[in-house]
This record gives structure tokens, sequence and C-alpha cells, in this order.
């Protein structure tokens, strides 16, 4: 309760100046759904409405990324008005462009351009500023700091090695009788979450992404089938068998319990895991994801957040000034500090209070500058049929139905058939 009362002062204090409109207006919000996300998302809200004299309601949408895709999807063909401001994942732009107001009529270029100039034109659609950036992912490798020291081992450069370490520290854990301890955890149920992880495979081990940006179906190669064979032979051996049914949080649970020697998780995770009641607090350490070997190079999916203004909301304007509210300096710089959240802000990652409070943020940079994207301005309206085939088809793999060969075989021709109607 402390910790809320502290950030929702400071959410007050970081209040900027807005014109007040005429009258007062209740807007609805759609953003986060469970924990901190939400919680940071309603006091900032909280504070805006008490500075402005607006009111503020939040929605609440699905829990996954594609259910809540294809929610946001139907809601917004029938040019549902309930929902002013929709919280969008950046692969998402594109492909719901046309329900969203151009945010270049009501931000200052200033509020624009401090953003990093990719997330930016990747926001922009025909010249149209869907939606202003929130805050940015990439995928990061969390590690049992206080078990890789008590076995004298270094923090692993090579999926290999990751491997082998984290079988390593999990069999003596057992016999020191922690049966329920597991080398690795990640998001492996059949959903955009598999997508990014098994994209990080395979562009680790020069496997390409799917689809290459000329728009060719390239997955069906031999260095994607070796990373999506290899991270099947992890299936019951390292990591357990429910990470077939594990989402983000999942993950995160699993880790944050103590079972579990390293976790691929996006930056969110890191203020969570070092709460002052986590289990693992000060145990733990995060790199950027580790290379598919010696000739491989460290691979992580761009990720991240946007917030749009639906062009069915009855107030555009006051919405816009909730976006520009909730994406500003100040308020990305709190919820850096208190929740680990990457900025989109260039110069907030040079900030030492930033950087003393989540100093993982000092290797983002590299990350985001080296980061693999989806194949979403190659396949455009068709990104959520390629992603979702991909999926299926890695999640297949996994199971242990069909092998890598066979499964990517069968998934470059769905492509060819997915790209033969849509015409990218």
């Amino acid at each position: 309760m402390m910790m809320h009362a502290t950030l929702s002062a400071l959410f007050l204090g970081a209040l900027l100046t807005v014109s007040l409109p005429a009258s007062a207006v209740n807007l609805t919000i759609s953003c986060g759904t469970v924990g901190q996300e939400r919680d940071f998302c309603e006091q900032a809200t909280s504070a805006w409405a008490k500075e402005t004299g607006h009111q503020v309601t939040l929605a609440t949408p699905p829990k996954r990324s594609n259910e809540r895709f294809f929610q946001y999807l139907i809601d917004l063909g029938q040019g549902d008005s309930r929902i002013d401001v929709y919280q969008i994942d950046i692969i998402w732009t594109g492909l719901m462009a046309k329900h969203f107001v151009d945010l270049k009529q009501y931000l200052s270029q200033a509020d624009i351009e401090q953003n990093f100039p990719a997330i930016v034109a990747n926001n922009t659609v025909d010249g149209h500023l869907v939606g202003m950036p929130w805050f940015t992912d990439v995928g990061l490798m969390y590690y049992r700091k206080d078990l890789l020291e008590k076995y004298g081992l270094s923090a692993p450069k090579d999926w290999s090695e990751l491997i082998d370490t984290a079988l390593y520290i999990q069999t003596q854990e057992r016999k020191a009788g922690r049966a329920e301890m597991w080398g690795y955890v990640f998001q492996g149920a059949a959903y955009e979450g598999l997508s990014c992880n098994a994209l990080e495979w395979i562009a680790a081990y020069d496997g390409g992404t799917v689809v290459d940006m000329e728009g060719a179906i390239t997955i069906d190669n031999p260095q994607a089938i070796l990373a999506i064979a290899r991270a099947a032979s992890w299936i019951d051996t390292v990591a357990p068998p429910q990470v077939l049914s594990f989402n983000e949080e999942d993950a995160y649970q699993m880790f944050q319990s103590g079972n579990a020697v390293f976790m691929r998780n996006w930056p969110f995770a890191w203020a969570l895991l070092n709460a002052k009641d986590s289990p693992v607090a000060t145990k733990i350490g995060a790199l950027t994801l580790p290379q598919g070997g010696a000739k491989g190079f460290p691979a992580s999916v761009l990720g991240g957040w946007q917030l749009a203004v639906s062009k069915y909301s009855k107030h555009p304007e006051v919405a816009a000034d909730l976006v520009r509210y909730l994406t500003s300096e100040t308020v990305q710089k709190q919820r850096a500090i208190g929740g680990a959240y990457p900025p989109t802000i260039m110069r907030l990652y040079d900030d030492p209070e930033i950087l003393a409070a989540t100093p993982f943020l000092a290797k983002m940079r590299p990350a985001m500058q080296d980061a693999v994207a989806r194949p979403v301005p190659q396949t455009g309206t068709d990104y959520m049929a390629v992603t979702t085939h991909f999926w299926e088809a890695v999640h297949k793999v996994l199971q242990g139905q069909g092998t890598a060969t066979s499964n990517l075989q069968i998934l470059e021709n769905r492509l060819r058939h997915v790209k033969f109607r849509g015409g990218w």
C-alpha cells in the first residue's frame, strides 16, 4: 500500500500543464490486465483525471495478446465507441491503422520526435501516426546468479552452454532435495509469445525471420530446423512439460518461486523479481539472450506497446491529451524507476536515477539496436495469419507431434497459400 501511495504521489507531482475543456468527459482506456501494469495504468490515469477534471474508466482486455488482438478487431470493426484509448502491440499498428486517429493532429513534434525513430516509424502508417510509443521491450535472459556462484559457473554466452549449465544446476539442486527445480522456463504456449521465442532461437542460429525483407518465405532452412529441433529437446529434460502452456506470467511465477535457474522474459519482470516480498530478490541477474553457437549471434525480438485513440471516440482531442500525458517523459521515467518499463524516449537511457533503479537498462540500447523485428512490414495485414501458422507449427514440434523438418516444410507450404491469397 505504501508503494502504491508513493507512486500515486509521484504521478501527481509529474502532471503536465493541460488546457481544461469546457466540460468534463468520461473516457475509457484499455490498458493492462492484472498486477503491476494495471496498477501503473490506474495510478497515472487517476492523476490525469484529478488534474483535468475528466473521468477515466479502465477496461480489462483479454490476458493473452492474440486474444486481445481479435477482441479489438471485433470491437473496432463494429465502430464501437465505448473505448477511447487502446493499448496496442507494436505489431498491430499496420493491422489496425484505419481505426485510429492521426495523433499528429493533437501532439507536438517535440512530443513525437523525442522517441526512438524506429518505433515512431513503425507506428506511422501512410503518413499517419496511429500509435504513440508507451514502453518498449526486447527479450532478456534472467538467471539465478546465486546458483551460478554456488557451483562456480559463469553466465553462458550461447544456447548450448546455457542449456548445459541449466541442466547441471537442476541436477545438483534436485540431489540436494529441491525436487521441483527446473533449468529453464519460457513462453511455450501456442500464442504470439511463442512466435517471439522461436524467432529468437532461429535468428540466433542465422536461420532468418520466417519471411525476409523482400517478402520471400524462408522458414524451411537447415538452421531454422536445427534451432527448433534443439528447443524441442529441452522439454521434460531441462524445461518442465507444463512450459507448453506458459505465457509471460506463468514463466515469471515459476522463476520467482525459486524453481527455475534461467528464464526468458521481457524487462517488466525485473522490478517484480526484485520486490521486497520476492523470494529471489537480490539473487538474480539479467543478460541479453545468448548466441546460437560459435558462428551465431544474440537475437532478441523487439516488442513494446503503444497507445492509440479510436477513430470512433466521441472525444478524440481529450483522449489524445490523455495519451500525451501517459507517454510523457516524466511519467515514462516514473514507470522505468518503479516498474522497470523500458522508456521509448531516447535520453532517458542516460538518466542516472533510472539506471540506478534498473541497471540492466544500460544493456538495452545495444540489444534494441540489434533486435529482431517480426515480419510485419513484409506481410502487412496477413501478419496474424503468418504468426498463427508459425506458432502452431513450432508448438507441434515442442509437443513431439512430428519433427522440425516435417513441420517447417508444412509451414512453408501454408505460408505460400497465405501469400498467394494476400498478395504480399
